[in-house]
Parts: structure tokens; sequence; C-alpha cells
């Protein structure tokens, strides 16, 4: 079944402190630097009414979002639903075949998923005034926008992993999980990468940035690794001590979790450390076109990435925005070691049904259960 969560109700405007700007006066007005006919945008949005969001961005995340962006823009009702990264693509493919009304615009983790959306067609083109804001690998065709800067980590339970065990790089996993099989058999855990975009696309990338990636595969496959396809669900279970590793975990989750979670720490790997960005594109078949450029914009601008970064904690992906979770803090940590993975067609390589197909059969018998 789909998650949905409707959301109607005007809502006032939030504080932000001095670092957001002030809201839109009540009549159409372009923000301050863009163009100066942005306001029909803004006044055809109005006469929408309305924006439809498919999105595997939890809706607790966005919630801050969607009520600042409602301060901006107060005629403009939001309906967002929440979905995992396979239903969001899946259900905006059904509905756009069958003529239905779908999605305005779509936002999801699934960078290959979403890049794949677009290169067949179904993306809109459009230049935002907020283009130069964010890095150029970021944006795609004029079409898909990165907007996150989001990375995969390690995540262990503190209290029953030894602070020497702890692994910092992708060959120091597979050591340990190899020498201690007895500690970690049935105990290491991560994405089941037939049911979860994000976990096919960070396999699949791994395979590309990691010399050794199929003996990783192997030490998965002797301690019979445990899949999930949700990482909400994995990182309970390695919180309760069910499980004890988790790999590739999304980082931005991870780390909310940590905050508050005694028994949860994360790793940045220091080898390297893959970053997806949730690609957002506005779909060509839009009821609500204008609206769903408001949103864009509002998403790439600072005051967005501010709420992106302070409020959804998914990590601004601007280098302009102050707080804990951005781009500019994890190169503080990571440095070169960061891989940020580019919005464009290099994504679609596994995508391609006899790859993706030849992929999952050795991955089946390389990690799969001994």
């Amino acid at each position: 079944m789909f998650r949905r969560t409707l959301i109607t109700t005007a809502v006032a405007g939030i504080a932000l402190g001095a670092a957001l700007a002030a809201p839109l006066a009540a009549h159409a007005q372009a923000p301050a630097g863009y163009p100066a006919d942005y306001g029909k945008i803004v006044d055809s949005a109005k006469k929408e009414g309305k924006l439809v969001i498919y999105s595997a961005t939890d809706t607790k995340a966005v919630e801050p979002m969607i009520k600042d962006f409602k301060s901006m823009y107060p005629d403009v009702q939001v309906e967002y639903n929440d979905m995992n990264s396979t239903e969001v693509y899946n259900r905006y493919i059904s509905e756009t075949a069958a003529g239905g009304n779908s999605a305005d615009l779509m936002w999801s983790s699934a960078m290959d998923l979403q890049t794949k959306l677009v290169s067949d067609g179904y993306g809109l083109q459009y230049q935002s005034p907020e283009s130069s804001g964010i890095p150029q690998w970021a944006i795609w065709n004029h079409s898909a926008y990165g907007t996150t800067f989001e990375p995969a980590v390690f995540v262990y339970n503190k209290r029953l992993v030894t602070e020497a065990e702890v692994p910092k790089t992708h060959a120091e996993f597979a050591k340990l999980i190899t020498t201690k099989l007895d500690k970690f058999k049935n105990k290491v855990t991560s994405y089941d990468i037939e049911k979860s975009g994000v976990g096919f696309m960070f396999i699949t990338q791994d395979s590309r940035e990691n010399k050794e990636f199929w003996d990783l595969a192997k030490a998965f496959g002797a301690v019979s690794l445990r899949v999930q396809s949700s990482t909400g669900t994995m990182l309970e279970r390695i919180s309760s001590g069910e499980n004890l590793l988790g790999y590739n975990i999304l980082g931005s989750y991870a780390l909310v979790r940590a905050a508050k979670d005694p028994s949860i720490g994360v790793v940045l790997p220091k080898d390297y450390t893959l970053v997806l960005s949730r690609v957002m594109f506005i779909s060509k078949a839009a009821k609500h076109p204008n609206a769903a450029k408001l949103w864009l914009d509002y998403t790439l601008s600072k005051r967005g990435q501010t709420m992106i970064a302070n409020e959804a904690k998914l990590y601004a992906i601007r280098a302009d925005v102050k707080g804990e979770t951005t781009s500019s803090d994890l190169a503080r940590q990571i440095g070169t070691g960061l891989k940020p993975l580019p919005v464009n067609p290099m994504l679609l390589q596994y995508l391609d049904q006899g790859k993706r197909l030849a992929f999952l059969k050795q991955w089946k018998e390389t990690a799969g259960k001994k």
C-alpha cells in the first residue's frame, strides 16, 4: 500500500531566524535576484492552487519545509505523497501510462530511477533561477536537479561492537566480518537491492568504486547478510542488538537516529564515502506546473536549503548554507574521500535490464546465504 499524507491547511509563517529571508508580499513579486517576470509564475501558481508531490522523503522530515513554503505561497495547497523509492517510480509510470492524474513534481533518493524518467522524456525542462547556487554536477538537462548531499555510512551497535572493532574503511568492514564470523553471523544488515532503489544504486556504484567489492560481497555471503527495504527497520534492529552492523545505510536518517539513540554509532568511511543527492524534476504532464516551479526553486534556494539542513536534516547541497548537516561540513570531515554521484545518464548503466539481471545474479550467488 502507498503511504499518503495530504496537507491542505493554510499555515502561518514559522520563525526561522535572521538567516532566512522574509516571506513574499501578498501580491505577485519576484524574489530578490530572480527574473523580473517571475511574478507571472507566482500568479499562475495561485490560479492552479495546488501542488502534488510524489516523494521518497519522510513526511515528518518535510513538514517544516511545507509549512515554510506555504508561508510564502499561502494560496498553493500541497498534497505530499510519501512512499519508498521504488513505489514512487512505479506509481508515476503506471498512472502516466494510463493517462490519469499523477504527480506534478517527483522527488526521490533513487537518483538512477529519477534520471531514467527524465532521460525517457517525462521531465519538463526548466532553468531554475537558483541553478547557480548548486554544483553543476547536480544539474542535468535543466530538468533533473540534485537537492541534497547525503552520505552512505556504516552503522553499528555501540553497546555490542567494541571501539577497536568498528570498521573505518570498506576493507576493514570486510576483514571484521570475515575474521569474527561467529560474532557477526546473521548480524549484518543492508538494503534489499531488489526492492530498494537506493540500495541498488549504492551497491552498483560501490562495485565501480571499490576494487575489492566482490571480496566484500563474499564476506556478506559468509555471514548471511540480512536485507531490508526500509532504513528505519535496519536502524531499529541495530539499536536492539538483533543486528550489530549496517552497511551502506543512508546517513541522513542514521545520523538523526544516532543523535537521540545512545545505542547507534555511525561511521563515514575514510577510504571513500558515496554521496547521493535526492533528485527532483517537474513532470512534463504536470497539472500544476507553475506551482511545481515554485517548489523546485524554493528547495534549491538558500532559504529552502537552510530548512533542509537544520529542520529536515538531509544535508544541504548548497555550499553557502550553515549548519551541521551540510555539504561543507561533510567536506571538512572526509575531504577528497567524498564521492558525490553526479546527476547524469552514467547512473543508468545498471538499469539496462540485461546488466541489472546479470548484476543481481552475481550478487545473489556471491552475497547470498551460505
